[in-house]
């Protein structure tokens, strides 16, 4: 059984055939594939919270593909949207793309181009989850720092030395040291690097909340 944490492939299209056939092609890469008759039934039970990508055709009774395109980016879904079409138009391509598609492929789709077109995609949503995650888990720590850490670390990320930031702060260095090894281990840095890195957004964002 696969993990529940493995990548899925939602293919969404109202033909029988092509769902068999895209289903079968895209699971020769070892990707796991759901399929979907019904867009709607599509959009109101898949697992937003699942790591992979969405195959979906542009003309379908009821629904079309950009109706369920502008109704997943409204609700804030992260994973890539690969449109497939047998009428494509520049204006429907330009169409899809301004709503938020990862690609645009027509109809009848070389099996190569659609293969390397979900694993890109794949490989693109685990990356972002990655740094979502990160992100989330960078925020976390930085909210540990006392607002005296903050301080600090908003001067080493100004460049400023051990001294300096005593003068600045009206402390002695020894107290700054100590400050700047307490936010180290809070924040998990090894280095300066990694700091300037994962911190430099939130000081500047805490900065410019005060």
């Amino acid at each position: 059984m696969s993990p529940p944490l493995s990548p899925l492939i939602h293919l969404i299209d109202d033909d029988d055939a092509v769902r068999a056939a895209l289903a079968l092609l895209i699971g020769t890469v070892g990707l796991r594939v759901q399929t979907w008759g019904d867009p709607l039934a599509f959009v109101n039970q898949f697992d937003r919270q699942g790591i992979g990508a969405i195959v979906l055709d542009v003309r379908m009774p009821g629904i079309s593909g950009l109706a369920v395109l502008d109704s997943l980016m409204a609700q804030g879904v992260d994973q890539p949207v690969i449109m497939l079409t047998g009428h494509g138009t520049v204006d429907l391509c330009r169409r899809a793309f301004k709503s938020g598609a990862a690609e645009f492929l027509e109809k009848p789709v070389n099996d190569e181009l659609l293969l390397e077109t979900v694993q890109g995609c794949v490989r693109q949503h685990v990356k972002a989850r990655q740094r979502k995650q990160v992100d989330h888990q960078a925020r976390a720590r930085y909210a540990q720092l006392s607002p005296r850490e903050r301080e600090v670390l908003g001067l080493i990320l100004s460049g400023l030395t051990n001294k300096e930031m005593g003068r600045a702060l009206q402390v002695s260095p020894r107290t700054v040291e100590a400050h700047r090894a307490n936010l180290f281990a809070k924040l998990e840095a090894e280095s300066l690097a990694q700091l300037i890195r994962q911190y430099a957004a939130l000081a500047d964002e805490d900065g410019d909340a005060v």
